[in-house]
């Protein structure tokens, strides 16, 4: 038995989105608040993912473990050369 306590959120959906939900929901064999549940938690993992990645990129910039923004553009400028230059 599930007993995890639970909160109501109201949201006002675009009537398309909330058409596809009910598609979803009846093609799946699950209620629309499953289907919504589902989709807000991997909404908001995706979100703590690029929080992490965003404050894991400005520790980089922090501990100048950067690359100049004109080295960068001169090795992707070679990519169309016979030869481009290598990854630094």
């Amino acid at each position: 038995m599930n007993t995890m306590t639970t909160k109501v959120l109201t949201a006002h959906i675009p009537l398309p989105l909330a058409e596809q939900v009910d598609q979803i929901a009846s093609r799946l064999e699950r209620s629309r608040g499953w289907i919504i549940k589902q989709a807000l938690t991997a909404w908001v993992g995706q979100e703590e993912e690029r929080r992490r990645l965003t404050l894991e990129a400005l520790a980089d910039v922090d501990a100048g473990d950067v690359i100049d923004h004109q080295d960068v553009r001169t090795w992707a400028e070679s990519l169309s050369a016979k030869t481009p230059l290598p990854l630094q």
